[in-house]
Order: structure tokens, then sequence, then C-alpha cells
């Protein structure tokens, strides 16, 4: 009887740390978030905004609520590589040239290396690294195409260009959310998972979504 009481006391105490270091890791994914903002006013909120709509959509495809913190957690920080990008570039009014896009590129491959010495339960530094990546493989970094990329990176890319067409950006005004699922829309299958963009316009189109 004892040693059933000190086995249920002995579980509750892991329980209870796991817990903590989760919310504890909760904190610090913040943070970082928070330091990439105060950088870039013009995106301030972005990462939050594509966290939130990839949960969304991640949760109507079936994703268990383990699944869910990873992909929440990866969109809060999926630019953190974008530190490493001049202020001047992030916040640039106008069209970027070649040599400036170059750098913008390059935030994926600086996230990676930012996020893949931590053992995160979930494959973070992968998703970051992936979130540019294409289906018929005309993204960046690596060019990875079709199951080569991870499933939640693919749901990160859809929310990413989804918020990024709909939103204000220093050399633009906001295109919109119709013009965003348009363009997802146009190019199911070939640049975005036919199965993702299927879920993003179901959750806006049936109002299950939406920006606030």
């Amino acid at each position: 009887m004892e040693s059933r009481i000190y086995s249920a006391n002995l579980e509750q105490m892991v329980a209870d740390r796991t817990a903590k270091l989760l919310e504890t890791l909760d904190g610090v994914i913040r943070i970082i978030a928070q330091i990439v903002e105060t950088r870039d006013a013009y995106t301030a909120g972005h990462q939050q905004r594509v966290s939130v709509l990839a949960c969304a959509m991640a949760e109507k495809m079936g994703f268990s609520s383990d699944r869910l913190k990873g992909i929440r957690m990866a969109g809060v920080i999926h630019d953190v590589g974008k530190i490493a990008v001049p202020a001047e570039i992030l916040s640039k009014p106008g069209p970027l040239n070649d040599l400036e896009f170059g750098l913008i590129k390059t935030h994926p491959v600086t996230g990676y290396d930012i996020l893949k010495g931590v053992e995160f339960p979930w494959p973070i530094a992968e998703m970051v690294y992936q979130h540019h990546e294409r289906m018929d493989g005309s993204g960046y970094p690596r060019g990875l195409k079709e199951n080569e990329i991870l499933l939640e990176a693919r749901i990160l890319s859809v929310a990413d260009v989804v918020e990024a067409m709909a939103s204000h950006r220093p050399y633009r005004a906001a295109l919109g959310i119709d013009v965003a699922l348009d363009e997802i829309s146009r190019n199911r299958g070939v640049l975005y998972d036919s199965q993702v963009v299927d879920v993003c316009l179901s959750v806006f189109r049936d109002g299950e979504f939406k920006f606030v």
C-alpha cells in the first residue's frame, strides 16, 4: 500500500515538474519573440498571429494536444532568425533589392542555428528551418519538396503567407484576407500542401477563425 502511495506521489511530482518546465520554456519562447519584434515594428504580432492560425488549422486536422503545443511554440518564434537581419532592411519602406532579399532569405537558417541545440520535445528547429519551403521544391533555404517537408512546417508556411498578405507591410498596404486566400487557392498542390490549404480556407470561410 505504501509503495503504491509513494509511486503515485512520485508520478505526480514528475508531472508537476514537467508542467513547470514547459511553462518556463513557453515564457522563454515568448521573450525571444518579443526581442525579434522590437526590431521590426511593422511585423509586431505577426509571429503570434501565425501561431494562432497554425494551431487552429492543426486542431481541425486532428493534431493531439501535445503536438499542438509544438506547432504553437514554433509559430511564436518562426522568424527568430530575423534578429540577424539589419533593422533598416526589415523596415525598408520600398521594394527590396536582390542583396537585401538575399539577407532576408537567410533567416530560416539563422533561426535553425539558434534553436538546434535546444532539446525541445518537438522538432521546433526543423519547423523554423522549413517554413519557407514549398511543395514543388521552389522554396528556400534547402529546396525541399512534398513529404521532405514536415507537416507542421507546411501548416506554418500557409499560415505565414496568409497573415503576411493580409497585414500591412512597410512597402505596401494590407492586401486583405480575400487576396491572401486567393493566393493559397491558386497555388494549392503546387506551392502549398493541398490538405493544409483546404483546412485554412475552411476555418476562414466557415467563420471558425479570423485575425484580431
